[in-house]
C-alpha cells in the first residue's frame, strides 16, 4: 500500500495562502484518481479537488478558482494551492490516492482566522 505524507498546513489569515503538498512512496500514475479532501470539525468529510488518471481536474463547487490541484510526476508529490483563503476552509486537509494500493494521508491541519 502506497504511504502518502502530507505537509504545508499551517494558521494563516483570511485571504492568505497555502501550498500543501502529498508525498507518495511510490509512482503517482499507479491509481485512478489522487486529490484532496477535507474535514471540519463535526462535519463529514468532502471532496476538495481530483487529479484523475484521465479528463480535466475535478473542484468543488466552493473552492473552484481558488484552489488549484496539480503534480510533480518526476517527485511523485500532489499539490492543493490554496489562495483566498476564507475562515470555511479551516479543516484537516487528507491526501488520497483511489485504487489498488491506495490510500490516505495522516491530514495536515488547516486553520483560516478572520
Amino acid at each position: 500500500q502506497v504511504q502518502l505524507v502530507e505537509s504545508g498546513g499551517g494558521l494563516v489569515q483570511a485571504g492568505g495562502s497555502l501550498r500543501l503538498s502529498c508525498v507518495f512512496s511510490g509512482s503517482i500514475f499507479g491509481f485512478n484518481n489522487v486529490g484532496w479532501y477535507r474535514q471540519a470539525p463535526g462535519k463529514q468529510r468532502e471532496l476538495v479537488a481530483i487529479y484523475p488518471r484521465t479528463g480535466s481536474r475535478i473542484y468543488a463547487d466552493s473552492v473552484r478558482g481558488r484552489f488549484t490541484v496539480s503534480r510533480d510526476v518526476v517527485k511523485n508529490i500532489l499539490y492543493l494551492q490554496m489562495n483566498s483563503l476564507v475562515p470555511e476552509d479551516t479543516a484537516v486537509y487528507y491526501c488520497n490516492a483511489d485504487g489498488d494500493g491506495g490510500g490516505w494521508g495522516q491530514g495536515t491541519q488547516v486553520t483560516v482566522s478572520s
